[in-house]
């Protein structure tokens, strides 16, 4: 059994924050956004994380998301969900990507995706909270995530996605216990009907940012680097942006852990990568807007970024422009090629978004952004065993003669 799942722990959250204004929300009580429209974010005694946890101890826990407790915002130990929230390896791609870059393979997470680590948190805190019914759009493995979970705790659950949303990911939400609606037209329309559904008191709603703890969950990438390089950080971080929660978290995260004084104050440079037919944090970059605007007639092969517009917007800009990074666009072509490379060079099968990183990188260092010995983290969120593949259909008659030479 998972000692950390039953460890006592003093807590340390103090209040909840406007992401935008700094407005001041008491914990302990349900949230959506802040009164502007914003995400909320979990604050915490630092200083008491300090005195209480001596970062030496880390290595006496199990290598899974719970070993961060104290900066995640669970109090009441009992209402952990788990089905087992490993710690994601680092893997070498030295074929196709090159000797300094390592795939953090998210892919190896309950129900196969990054959307674990968010969706873990705020069922537990929702579960915490009294919450009994959740609804939320997704494009795919939120779903499955959310399903899994609030399965597991008795939560109701319904979830809206697109027409277009892959098979395996609408079976797969419907078999792990929620009621799942395909609806045509993109992942926010499928917000809209989730956001009418909440006003109404149908249920709460789970969209992505708009409640506070899917961003504690997420930033559990963040730490979890940190103390994979030693406590000191990769050069560049390439991640695969829709909503943008995993970037915010792991911005986050960083800020956390230099206050604990276990970093410094060197950070990576944050990429959040986007496809071409659907790039409205790229546009908002480029043109050095604070917010994206909706992006129109959204299509790629990468579904889990295909979001027109985020909530979050001003968050992953902000974090993007601090850290000296950029918002980089890549077709689905480079991404169906980075992916294929990856398999055949690698052995590694990507996500279509994972191959997005990978694409958006080798473009970067063909354009001089980064240096071919830099330490570069491309994030593959999710098992590429989801998305469909190639045919494979050569065949052997074995009542006739093998041309062995031709094979």
């Amino acid at each position: 059994m998972n000692t950390n799942l039953t460890t006592e722990r003093p807590t340390f959250v103090t209040h909840l924050e406007c992401s935008m204004t700094g407005e001041r929300y008491e914990a302990d009580q349900l949230h959506n956004l802040s009164r502007v429209g914003r995400p909320l974010l979990v604050r915490y005694d630092l200083d008491a994380v300090k005195a209480a946890w001596p970062r030496d101890t880390l290595v006496t826990r199990e290598t899974d998301l719970w070993r961060w407790r104290e900066l995640l915002p669970v109090r009441d130990t009992a209402n952990i969900v788990s089905l087992g929230e490993i710690e994601t390896p680092l893997v070498p791609i030295p074929a196709s990507g090159g000797a300094t870059v390592l795939v953090k393979d998210e892919g190896r997470l309950p129900t196969g995706s990054f959307k674990a680590r968010g969706l873990v948190m705020a069922v537990a805190m929702a579960k915490e909270l009294g919450v009994t019914r959740i609804a939320m759009p997704t494009n795919g493995n939120a779903g499955a995530a959310l399903a899994a979970y609030a399965t597991r705790c008795g939560i109701e659950t319904i979830v809206f996605c697109p027409d277009d949303t892959p098979e395996v990911n609408v079976r797969e939400i419907a078999l792990q216990g929620a009621r799942v609606w395909r609806v045509n037209g993109l992942i926010d329309d499928c917000g809209a009907i989730v956001a009418k559904g909440a006003a109404e008191g149908r249920w709460f709603d789970f969209s992505t940012l708009k409640e506070p703890y899917r961003i504690e969950g997420k930033k559990t990438m963040g730490l979890e680097l940190a103390a994979q390089f030693g406590w000191k950080l990769p050069d560049a971080i390439f991640y695969p942006t829709g909503g943008g929660t995993g970037l915010i978290g792991m911005w986050k995260a960083f800020d956390e852990l230099e206050r604990l004084g276990w970093i410094g104050p060197e950070r990576p440079r944050m990429y959040a990568v986007q496809a071409s037919g659907c790039a409205p944090i790229v546009r908002a970059f480029e043109a050095g807007e604070e917010h994206a605007e909706r992006w129109e007639d959204a299509s790629t092969v990468a579904a889990g970024i295909r979001v027109p517009k985020a909530v979050g917007d001003f968050l992953i800009l902000r974090a993007v422009r601090e850290s000296g990074g950029r918002a980089l666009a890549v077709g689905d072509p480079a991404i169906l090629r980075a992916v294929d490379d990856c398999a055949k060079k690698d052995g590694m099968l990507l996500c279509p978004e994972g191959g997005a990183t990978l694409a958006a990188y080798k473009q970067a260092l063909a354009d001089g952004v980064v240096d071919e010995d830099e330490r570069v983290v491309l994030f593959n969120c999710a098992t590429g065993l989801k998305y469909p593949m190639p045919a494979a259909d050569r065949t052997l008659d074995r009542h006739k003669e093998i041309d062995f030479g031709a094979l």
